[in-house]
């Protein structure tokens, strides 16, 4: 049966198994070589080329969800966004790059690129026409995040998919925080998408990995610079990886369902002044969230009244856990300021609307009614 006739949960599940021929195990087998046979064999496989069989069999999975020809696996999520970036941009080359981005892409455009002789523009908004204003003649790549962290802007993905092809600049999207549950990228014209493989097709806050997938010619010149950079992942991780996007469907769901619960309920509450989440008709992209999304994520970030301590409020929480990453099963809090846009100045953070105020939820699975009491319990605490 061809992948695409197949149901997300189907795809989850079968797409991109390693048979087990010996012994006809329910699972994918895991394999730890690091060396194996070159003589009369079709694949020379080696782990830092991306080809053993767990790394192989995973990307076909990743391609299928997210209706491409083919994927690779990564160390991270940084490792598969520096190592396509590194594969389409050399000495000379200019970067069209969106200004609501992850802080640790921004930070490294910035560290990275003038050694490399890129040139880069932050675009000033998000729209079509601001990527436009940016574009120069040596611009090869534009690259986007929607929605973006943490302030969940949304960028038009068909109108910069057609921009790229009306220029003939390839381009990019980071896809973490919506997930190929709710948002398909490639359909819409994009040419590449990559992931924090970490984040949602982990979903259990015990992996670290990334993700690209794209076309075969695309994915052949990321892996043609990737096997140079040596960002591949062990096996035992891919094996991890492989087991976790099992449940992507009903996990991503659920969590969705809950996060839209939590921005109504959160949108109302009076020590909370400002609600960032696509999914509120407030949002100022909903029509657009809502033409290119299946569901508006389970991701959103909210502004605290300024006489609550967002510190003293993370710390007062009981269940919802103060965390440095997100999309797990479970919900977490974090501060940007201090964490993912800590490495921008103060004038970088106001710039772009990341204030001392702002905390990103990721909201999990647990029942919304004890989310909603922990949150009312410490800013209880903390009045």
């Amino acid at each position: 049966m061809s992948k695409k006739k197949l149901g997300l949960n189907t795809i989850c599940i079968h797409v991109g198994e390693v048979k087990d021929e010996q012994f006809k195990g329910a699972v994918s087998p895991m394999y730890l070589s690091s060396s194996y046979e070159f003589l009369d064999v079709d694949v020379k496989r080696y782990p830092r080329y991306f080809n053993t069989p767990n790394q192989e069999f995973l990307a076909k999975k990743i391609a299928a969800l997210e209706n491409t020809e083919s994927a690779l696996i990564f160390g991270s999520g940084m490792a598969a966004i520096s190592t396509m970036f590194l594969a389409f941009l050399q000495q000379g080359d200019h970067l069209v790059v969106q200004n609501t981005l992850y802080g640790g892409t921004v930070n490294f455009i910035k560290e990275e690129f003038p050694k490399y002789g890129i040139e880069y523009t932050f675009t000033n908004g998000y729209s079509v026409e601001d990527f436009e204003k940016a574009i120069k003649p040596n611009t090869k790549l534009i690259h986007i995040e929607t929605p973006s962290n943490p302030l969940m802007t949304i960028t038009d993905i068909k109108a910069i998919a057609r921009l790229g092809k009306s220029k003939g600049i390839l381009t990019s999207i980071d896809n973490t925080f919506a997930s190929p549950v709710n948002q398909k990228p490639i359909d819409l014209g994009i040419d590449m998408v990559m992931h924090s493989a970490t984040k949602y097709f982990g979903g259990h806050s015990d992996i670290l990995a990334g993700a690209v997938a794209s076309s075969e010619e695309l994915i052949e010149r990321i892996f043609n610079v990737g096997k140079n950079l040596g960002g591949n992942l062990s096996d035992m991780t891919v094996w991890m990886l492989e087991r976790s996007l099992k449940t992507l469907g009903l996990r991503v769901k659920a969590q969705t369902k809950n996060a839209m619960k939590m921005a109504k309920w959160l949108n109302k509450h009076p020590k909370v002044s400002k609600v960032y989440y696509p999914g509120l008709k407030s949002h100022p992209e909903y029509k657009l969230a809502k033409s290119q999304m299946s569901g508006f994520g389970a991701m959103l970030s909210f502004e605290l009244t300024e006489d609550l301590d967002a510190y003293k409020f993370q710390k007062a929480l009981r269940l919802i856990k103060s965390s440095m990453s997100l999309a797990g099963v479970e919900s977490t809090v974090i501060s940007p300021h201090l964490t993912s846009h800590a490495l921008l100045t103060q004038e970088e953070r106001d710039a772009i609307g990341i204030s001392d105020q702002l905390i990103r939820f990721s909201v999990g699975i647990e029942d919304v009614k004890d989310l909603k009491r922990d949150i009312t319990n410490a800013i209880k605490m903390i009045e």
